[in-house]
């Protein structure tokens, strides 16, 4: 999101000030909320709703145009149709398809000018901004959470490649020509849902409140992870959770697949998000953090954490501690890395 300040030259730090974040303060994760104030600031200063990641600026207004352009149609098919149409307008730099074949319908989302090697993170940014963008909305519009069967990426795997499959769904793939996400055909026959007054509301805070949606389609996803978390150093099991939320393991298991994800894959991203906040935020010994997070030996921890990392818990917690400090030395100049 901050690549198009750095490509003009701007400073980022006032607004990552204004909006709480800290980019230093790598043992937790940046609140949606703080996430969505830093989106608005960037495009006010930029002026451009793209973050100035494309040959040409997307002007302020254009995802309103786009949301009510897409809130005249009578189905989802329909209103995807007409933002593709509209982003060719806006954004010509990116192409949006959507196409049907049998019980699959496939958003298609590729380059027509080249935004940079493909491991470049303003080109990783840009399809992941336009994916989240498009898929919100859609879920909006809708009034309910679309699950993403698959996603493909055009860029090379990434470090924090775990995290994909909450953010968007298990079967997360990198590597690809271009962007593809597959769902079930049917849903695009769903009707919109949304009116003009709803629409008033919802554009209160936009185009930054994108990022807060649709957190419904991960409902059960999050149900899952408070319980979990609230439950620990107790190691509750599928039979344990699937009884607290009343259902059968069955169930669970498969409302978890609708929602691209599973419960072992929760299960390892929050012990990994615990983990890594407890080692650069406190000063607990690493076998009280593994006891902690309900591991039965700090052998199977440490395994656990170097598979995350690639580092040792020690050693990770020692180069965080290196690089904060060398952040606050009086004299050293603030900077953004």
């Amino acid at each position: 999101m901050l690549a198009g300040l750095e490509r003009r030259g701007l400073d980022a730090a006032p607004l990552l000030a204004q909006a709480g974040i800290d980019l230093g303060d790598t043992g937790h994760r940046i609140p949606v909320e703080r996430y969505a104030a830093l989106y608005n600031r960037v495009i006010t200063e930029l002026g451009d709703e793209g973050f100035g990641l494309f040959s040409a600026p997307m002007r302020p207004g254009a995802f309103e145009f786009l949301c009510r352009g897409m809130l005249g149609a009578a189905t989802l098919g329909e209103a995807l149709a007409r933002a593709a149409r509209f982003l060719a307008l806006v954004l010509p730099d990116m192409r949006v398809e959507v196409s049907r074949d049998g019980q699959t319908a496939t958003l298609r989302i590729g380059e027509t000018r080249s935004l940079g090697a493909t491991d470049d993170p303003a080109r990783i940014f840009a399809y992941e901004w336009l994916l989240r963008l498009i898929h919100s909305l859609a879920c909006w519009l809708v009034g309910r959470g679309l699950a993403l069967d698959r996603v493909s990426f055009p860029y090379p795997r990434p470090a924090h490649a775990d995290d994909y499959a909450l953010v968007y769904t298990e079967h997360s793939t990198f590597d690809a020509e271009h962007l593809e996400a597959t769902l079930h055909a049917n849903l695009l026959d769903l009707p919109i849902r949304r009116d003009e007054a709803a629409l008033t509301a919802f554009l209160d805070g936009a185009p930054g409140k994108i990022s807060m949606l649709y957190r419904r389609d991960r409902a059960l996803v999050f149900r899952v992870r408070d319980l979990l978390r609230e439950t620990l150093p107790d190691t509750l099991s599928v039979d344990d959770v699937a009884a607290r939320l009343h259902m059968s393991a069955r169930t669970l298991h498969r409302r978890l697949e609708e929602e691209g994800s599973g419960f072992r894959i929760i299960k390892d991203a929050l012990r990994r998000d615990l983990a890594l906040s407890r080692i650069t935020k406190t000063r607990h010994p690493v076998a009280r953090i593994a006891a902690d997070l309900g591991y039965a030996d700090t052998s199977s921890f440490y395994r656990a954490f170097v598979a995350w990392t690639g580092l040792a818990p020690d050693r990770y917690r020692r180069q965080v501690q290196m690089h904060t400090n060398a952040r606050i030395k009086p004299d050293s100049p603030a900077s953004i890395t």
